[in-house]
């Protein structure tokens, strides 16, 4: 009876945090990002802009560092930078931390600086997490299918272009970003 009881309160929290669901396929694979509209809603709202405005296709993972993160979303395959809409406001102290396998917005030193760049965290970052002496990286959602393919982008050898470090040799291009029903 204690299993039934655990897998129903389970069932209600993950219907109870269930956000929009978004494809985003890349050169090397395609994983599944639910997104938490309840905890960040604005950064979920500009997050989706982008990805139906279709202007996340054709960018890049332009910095991918092995035991910490995979960055995209803001550079072409030449390392031109994206239109970007206006900055958005910081939502880093939502209770949502930047743990393996959550999507967080990239910004500046400015805490209010993110655009269109996000970054998914490959191990637990919590370093990363707002604090009281932190402003913190804002988690929006979490990879829930093909986390694989993310951990695969860390495999691949980088290298210096222009000032970017950590640039993937072979380009690791997002190709198809669908809003999933």
């Amino acid at each position: 009876m204690w299993k039934y009881a655990i897998a129903c309160a389970a069932l209600i929290s993950n219907l109870a945090f269930a956000g929009p669901k978004v494809e985003m396929e890349t050169n090397v694979g395609s994983f599944v990002i639910e997104l938490n509209e309840q905890q960040a809603p604005t950064t979920v709202a500009n997050f989706l802009k982008y990805v139906k405005d279709g202007s996340y296709v054709g960018t890049q993972f332009h910095r991918v560092i092995p035991g910490f993160m995979a960055q995209g979303g803001g550079f072409d395959s030449n390392m031109n930078r994206a239109a970007t809409y206006p900055p958005i406001r910081n939502e880093a102290n939502n209770g949502l931390k930047n743990n393996a396998a959550t999507i967080a917005m990239a910004r500046t030193n400015e805490p209010n600086s993110a655009t269109r760049q996000f970054f998914i965290n490959l191990v637990d970052n919590d370093f990363l997490n707002g604090s009281a002496r932190s402003a913190g990286y804002a988690v929006f959602g979490e990879v829930t299918q093909g986390f694989d393919v993310v951990q695969q982008m860390a495999t691949k050898p980088t290298h210096t272009v222009g000032r970017y470090r950590d640039v993937p040799v072979d380009e690791i291009i997002i190709e198809r970003v669908t809003l999933l029903d």
